[in-house]
């Protein structure tokens, strides 16, 4: 970790939390803080690793973390519940994890309409669960519910799992969050695009289009649902690579990705 950046480890829900006993390891995130401890830029990105709700990806997290800080933004990095916890375990933590951001907000300098949820893969699928329908899981009580919205303000989807229904689920991701045979009523339920409202968040996406494992399919339809409903978004296919690829160190034709995502940042 470069020596002007700190980190911390914070538990996602409250000590004595029946949540926070996991064989796992209890939810929880990873705060990383740019130099001085404060956001320069006043946005903050919560990062939810892929791993088809099965696992997290090592690869998908502490970097882009470290990377968001040296851009002088606070970055976390969520580990939200997955197998053998189902729909909407992970979903409630991400929703809790926007709300403690936007409650701790002041000692970080971020700006609480400045929060944003990144995801890859299925974890693209859990940011774009809370994306588009902030106020779907409420099944486990949330103390800061009442006061803070778990909606984010952008989204960032990296090859995700938008769609749970054929043919373009990810049906590894709906075996794990739903378990064997979910219903078509649950797939459409936590498939994104079908969600997409004019207050659904302005959003960045990356694919490659001939993803082999998550078709690039999800992708073009999010964009397509955001420009029908007038909700802002930037779409980068490229033609060729494999699924996971992270921030494509080993792709070199894909490492551009990055760069394009930062900077669509400094927009906004």
């Amino acid at each position: 970790m470069p020596s002007h950046m700190t980190r911390d480890v914070l538990s996602l829900w409250p000590e004595g939390d029946g949540r926070n006993q996991d064989d796992q390891g209890k939810p929880q995130f990873s705060v990383f803080l740019p130099a001085g401890t404060k956001a320069r830029s006043g946005k903050a990105v919560i990062v939810c690793p892929g791993g088809g709700y099965e696992h997290l990806a090592d690869h998908e997290g502490d970097c882009f973390a470290e990377l968001f800080a040296e851009r002088g933004h606070v970055a976390f990095v969520l580990r939200y519940r997955v197998r053998p916890h189902r729909f909407p375990a992970p979903q409630i933590d991400a929703a809790r994890a926007v709300r403690l951001v936007r409650s701790l907000s002041a000692q970080w300098g971020v700006d609480p309409g400045a929060v944003g949820l990144m995801g890859f893969s299925a974890g693209g699928h859990l940011a774009c669960t809370v994306g588009t329908q902030p106020d779907l899981c409420r099944g486990e009580p949330d103390d800061l519910a009442e006061r803070f919205s778990a909606r984010p303000d952008f989204m960032i989807l990296a090859y995700p799992v938008i769609s749970l229904l054929p043919p373009c689920a990810h049906e590894g991701s709906a075996a794990n969050l739903l378990g064997p045979n979910p219903s078509p009523r649950q797939r459409e339920e936590l498939s994104g695009h079908c969600h997409v409202t004019p207050e659904t968040p302005q959003t960045f996406l990356f694919h490659t289009a001939d993803d082999p494992s998550v078709p690039v399919e999800n992708s073009l339809s999010f964009a397509a649902a955001c420009r029908a409903r007038g909700v802002p978004v930037e779409l980068h296919v490229f033609s060729h690579g494999p699924h996971g690829v992270g921030m494509a160190r080993e792709y070199p034709h894909l490492r551009g990705w990055t760069n394009l995502l930062l900077d669509w940042m400094e927009r906004f």
